[in-house]
């Protein structure tokens, strides 16, 4: 994997920030159907990768604020694992307006990296399972595939099973 810049060389400010902390990683644009309604697992069909290797980024209100949880798209966020993960007893899916108002991205695009405010982010453990996973590049239509460890470092974030069946 190599450092790489989406079509036209204008990045998002995801692909910026694994540029700039010098990690490899790959883009994979994919066509994206503005009637989609669950937009990890149109990525992962479109890209045909197994949907336990796609990952979606979700934002949480906990009882310190606004959080973010990176869970297969295979499954679906465990609110109480992952205000335990954090801390906390209880959590709660944010309003989509304010998530988009804090991290900077819409949604079906947001991506863990290059949010506007640096929040708590729990990546749920299966994903260090994998040599590399994929995630938004914060925007509908392009994923980011690298390592599980470049993005636990780039986020500061922490691992935790925070993910059940869906």
């Amino acid at each position: 994997m190599g450092r790489s810049k989406s079509k036209g060389g204008q990045g998002t400010p995801a692909t910026v920030a694994l540029t700039q902390a010098r990690a490899g990683f790959t883009l994979h644009p994919y066509e994206h159907d503005p009637s989609a309604q669950a937009y990890g697992e149109e990525a992962a069909d479109a890209l045909g990768v197994p949907h336990e290797r796609i990952f979606k980024t979700l934002v949480a209100e906990v009882e310190d604020g606004l959080a973010v949880a990176v869970v297969p798209v295979a499954g679906k966020l465990d609110l109480k694992a992952f205000a335990a993960a954090l801390g906390g007893k209880r959590a709660v899916m944010a309003e989509s307006g304010k998530v988009e108002r804090v991290t900077g991205y819409v949604v079906g695009g947001i991506s863990p990296l290059g949010q506007r405010r640096s929040l708590p982010t729990v990546i749920d453990s299966s994903a260090l399972a994998f040599e590399t996973i994929y995630f938004s590049a914060g925007r509908r239509g392009l994923q980011i595939e690298t390592a599980p460890s470049v993005l636990v470092e780039l986020t500061r974030g922490v691992t935790a099973a925070i993910a059940k069946a869906g």
